[in-house]
């Protein structure tokens, strides 16, 4: 596909040469590349610190290094020996930063002091962590109630830090946990939890090495997660066919070179990805789904009728299932007409689909965001349960639902209770273990908290990580929010947007990253926990020299407000604080699963939490896996666009050197973009159209009438192979675009894959 000016040639593979080049860059960039290089040996090690990118897991026999090209990036990320003082704050306001791009600020490197918000200057001045915690216990006990306090949680956080967060906010009196979770992956937890009884999925990592079929949908995992693309060439290679559902071509499912191969390397070859690369409309994976369901039933009725064996595995619905006529009901009450408009695939790619599924004994569903930030996410997960349920391809080996999580721990976190509507079994073991009354009322989750904020029913944010100005919707709303509230609390290890609006009271309060030793008083190096998408746990213990003195860790900054706020009389923060143990005990006590956590953690690789329905034991209301009859939607926004002319579906994506919303740098090799951001593709075809209409520069503009103009301003057109009608470009600079009052039905999930935009021509300067 031709190039435009300013991009250069996609990669042809994912890997490679350019992998290792890009983290040799990234570990330059960094000033410190040999502690970066050293700190990535321990990456994922049993003696060594938990990756601080994705949740891919880690297998429960492996031990050996292994490459990952965003591991790097976040490793040399933090391990970097560029400092953000308070001198640094002496020389700009935060008037001036906030015109800075999210790169720039993130790349002054490490914050080094805790700082206070001065109003008169306008800027973050140097402040001590005793009078931090006084003035932000004294406001918390200030306001009318404690839900008017919301307190936010990246996934980064440890087990152990956001074990002792809950335990303090419901200490305090409120169950506000807006997470990042709701923005990416609540949509799954909603419906598992619905469908098989429990939020997470049932594969082990040794899985993918069994599995006959692997369904990748809504993914990319060469950006997201890369290690998981070593998992699916070895898939491929042995024989299992790899079936992609995606609207973007994405170079990483097509092929991979492995960096830690050195014969291929040397070859400069690669190895094929998918087997069936289907590219369907944003939205239509439903459709999709319900396709091959509906070709399923009919061939098995075929094959009844012939006096053949059913195709469906009737033991397992017999004994294991609920719904399944109601669901067969539907699945035959959907007309091909809606099937195929809705998904934009042909009726032979389905049938292919539905060929590699009834060919394969064993099955896995794997999705990630490109499933969950639709209004009918929900829906479309129960409709790939649903398909799984068919053949009994949950709860046997080779085969389950999977979901693969973005940050790190944050499966971990809501495990650990950072849970807007917490279980009553839960508050109850809280209570029996603390003697403190915990609050039953549910609280907030990200797009309840900011409205609230925006409304002035809530006064106070908390953050524990992330960048929440940035992560979520309608940004400048988003900003308005944060800078009405009375107080504002960020506990970061670099410098980003969300810092530049602070509250009345402000503070940006700096703290150790993963990679980094945690000591405690007594000179002993404690350990973190973590959970990945494949519900093992790991210990982590960093190996680098904290990047100041002044440093603290997450779990000791919380306990510090913690205990200004509510006070140690019933709960010892700083024995917390001490030792970690504590509470890891704590966990044990009150979540099960966690039964003798302190030993277990320490056993090379961890442990795994038991999931039931692994078992096909189904904790649901049915006490089996329940079948779900949705209907497929009224109307998908690629069906709304064509009702307009010049309207498209935008989704928001991640370049290549990015994680979330650190932006490692300004290149995406595997679209053929770099030294930019601003930039939206969309089909060649559709492209030329634009062009001559508009030129090659425009401005994106919302549609949704709800009174709000947004504007995303001056963007460059790019070339892709995706439908026609649908445009796609980076977060977070098109978050401005995404209504903060369009999410996802039953999860609240925002729905940032399927916007309705018209282009309008780029003003000249």
């Amino acid at each position: 596909m031709a190039q435009s000016e300013g991009s250069s040639k996609r990669s042809s593979a994912a890997g490679g040469w350019g992998a290792l080049k890009s983290c040799g860059k990234h570990l330059l960039s960094s000033r410190a590349p040999l502690t970066g290089a050293r700190a990535l040996l321990k990456a994922n090690q049993p003696d060594g610190f938990d990756c601080p990118g994705c949740a891919w897991g880690d297998p429960e026999h492996g031990s050996s290094f292994e490459f990952c090209e965003n591991g790097v990036k976040a490793v040399s990320w933090e391990a970097t020996d560029k400092r953000t003082p308070p001198s640094f704050f002496a020389k700009h306001t935060l008037t001036e930063l906030r015109t800075w791009s999210d790169y720039a600020l993130e790349g002054e490197g490490r914050l080094t002091h805790p700082l206070r918000y001065d109003a008169a200057s306008d800027r973050y001045l140097p402040v001590s962590w005793d009078e931090a915690f006084a003035e932000i216990g004294a406001e918390l006990r200030g306001l009318d109630h404690p839900d008017q306090a919301e307190f936010y949680t990246s996934g980064r956080a440890s087990n152990e830090a956001a074990y002792i967060y809950q335990l303090f906010a419901r200490a305090y009196g409120t169950n506000n946990f807006p997470d990042c979770s709701n923005m990416c992956h609540e949509a799954s937890g909603v419906a598992l939890v619905d469908a098989i009884g429990i939020g997470k999925g049932t594969v082990l990592l040794e899985d993918f090495e069994k599995a006959d079929a692997i369904f990748c949908v809504g993914q990319n995992p060469g950006t997201n997660h890369p290690r998981m693309l070593g998992d699916l060439r070895r898939a491929a290679e042995r024989g299992a066919e790899i079936v992609v559902l995606n609207p973007v071509r994405e170079r990483g499912l097509e092929r991979f070179a492995d960096p830690q191969n050195t014969v291929e390397m040397l070859r400069g070859s690669s190895g094929a990805i998918a087997s069936h690369y289907l590219q369907p409309r944003s939205g239509g994976d439903m459709a999709a789904f319900r396709g091959i369901a509906k070709i399923v039933f009919a061939r098995d009725a075929e094959a009844l009728a012939a006096g053949r064996p059913s195709l469906l595995d009737r033991a397992f619905l017999e004994h294991h299932t609920a719904g399944l006529d109601a669901y067969r009901a539907a699945v035959e009450a959907t007309a091909w007409e809606a099937i195929l408009d809705q998904s934009g695939l042909t009726m032979d790619e389905i049938a292919a689909m539905a060929d590699v599924y009834l060919g394969a004994q064993r099955v896995i569903a794997t999705w990630a965001m490109g499933v969950t930030q639709h209004r009918h996410s929900v829906a479309t997960i129960r409709e790939i349960a649903n398909l799984l349920f068919l053949r009994g391809h949950i709860g046997r080996p080779g085969a389950g639902l999977c979901p693969v999580r973005g940050h790190s721990n944050v499966q971990g976190d809501r495990t650990v209770g950072i849970n807007e509507r917490p279980p009553a079994d839960f508050l109850d073991a809280l209570e029996r273990h603390f003697g403190v009354a915990m609050p039953r009322r549910h609280g907030h989750n990200v797009l309840a908290a900011i409205r609230a904020m925006r409304d002035g029913t809530s006064k106070a944010f908390i953050g524990l990580g992330g960048n929440f100005l940035r992560a979520t919707p309608d940004t400048p709303v988003v900003a308005q929010a944060l800078a009405s509230c009375r107080l504002t609390v960020h506990i970061a290890t670099k410098l980003n947007h969300g810092h530049l609006v602070p509250g009345a009271v402000g503070y940006l309060l700096p703290c150790l990253g993963r990679t980094e030793i945690d000591r405690n008083a007594e000179g002993k190096t404690q350990i973190v926990t973590v959970e990945d998408s494949m519900s093992m746990v790991h210990g982590s213990g960093g190996i680098n020299k904290p990047a100041s003195k002044e440093l603290r860790s997450e779990i000791a900054i919380i306990a510090g407000i913690a205990a200004a706020t509510v006070g140690t009389a019933t709960i010892d923060w700083p024995g917390f604080a001490a030792d970690y143990d504590r509470i890891r005990a704590a966990i044990g006590a009150t979540i099960p699963g966690f039964s003798d956590y302190n030993s277990r953690v320490r056993k090379p690789r961890g442990f795994k939490l038991r999931n039931l329905a692994a078992e096909r034991v189904f904790e649901t209301a049915t006490g089996r896996a329940n079948f779900s009859a949705d209907a497929l939607p009224d109307e998908t926004e690629h069906q709304a666009a064509r009702k307009t002319n010049d309207t498209f579906v935008l989704q928001t994506f991640r370049s290549h050197d990015q994680y979330n919303t650190t932006i490692y740098g300004l290149d995406d090799r595997y679209r053929g973009v770099y030294g930019e951001r601003r930039v939206v593709f969309a089909h060649p075809d559709d492209l030329v159209e634009i062009r001559d209409r508009l030129g090659e520069r425009v401005d994106i503009v919302g549609t949704h009438d709800d009174g709000i103009t947004r504007r995303a301003e001056d963007f460059r057109l790019v070339p892709f192979d995706m439908p026609r009608g649908a445009l796609a470009g980076y977060y977070p600079e098109l978050n401005v675009l995404v209504p903060l009052s369009t999410f996802g039905e039953k999860s609240d999930t925002p729905t940032s894959k399927s916007v309705l935009v018209t282009l309008e021509a780029r003003a000249a300067a």
